[in-house]
């Protein structure tokens, strides 16, 4: 199913709940938050707090971006404070570490994630999609908003769609970056089914619902 993923780092912070309010009122289901240290990508943002701010004032599924190192160590703690998907970077952690989150989330009775950069190919998240429910494509590098869309992505989208549909696995692909009224209908057309729109939807001159950007992808 095709879900629009409003990214709140584009959001007026100051105005949280109403901008939360503004995801609830577009008909979105998915509030994406992410995650950054400073280390992993060169820029801070929220942490544990945010989650749980954003958990108490509404229902909607919490999509959590991890862009930090050694993301193992926060699980259970973003879980707690609300997660109801956990995305981390494959290149964050070793095999063995992303066997072990894997095995965590979905412990918790969460949905996992795993996330590639830009330059990182597909083949890097093959071995895991059986095991995982959704797999995020960087359209931008990550780290900052605002950055305009990559469309070379879009080969991975097609190459990890195609394999999963051979496996037979029910996957989610998320596209992160860049997405907007005009590449949206791209990323469906490799086979993205989620779109996380920061400044897309925060900063729209023309607020559309999310029935309204998901008929762009048709």
């Amino acid at each position: 199913m095709k879900q629009v993923s409003p990214s709140i780092l584009a959001s007026d912070m100051l105005n949280l709940g109403n901008e939360i309010k503004k995801i609830e009122n577009s008909g979105a289901k998915y509030v994406h938050i992410d995650i950054m240290d400073g280390c992993f990508v060169p820029n801070i943002s929220f942490g544990m707090p945010i989650i749980s701010a954003v958990r108490k004032c509404t229902d909607l599924v919490l999509d959590v971006h991890a862009m930090i190192v050694q993301p193992q160590r926060y699980i259970e703690e973003f879980i707690k404070c609300g997660a109801d998907i956990v995305t981390f970077h494959i290149e964050a952690s070793n095999d063995e570490d992303i066997r072990a989150s894997i095995d965590l989330i979905k412990s918790l009775g969460k949905k996992v994630g795993l996330s590639i950069k830009p330059k990182t190919p597909a083949e890097a998240v093959i071995p895991y999609v059986n095991d995982i429910d959704m797999v995020l494509v960087m359209t931008v590098e990550p780290g900052f908003g605002g950055q305009k869309f990559m469309g070379e992505t879009m080969e991975k989208v097609t190459e990890i769609r195609d394999y999963a549909n051979k496996i037979g696995k029910e996957l989610d692909i998320e596209v992160d970056g860049g997405i907007n009224n005009d590449t949206i209908k791209i990323a469906a057309d490799a086979g993205a089914n989620i779109f996380v729109l920061g400044t897309g939807f925060f900063k729209s001159e023309e607020p559309l619902t999310a029935e309204q950007i998901l008929s762009k992808t048709e």
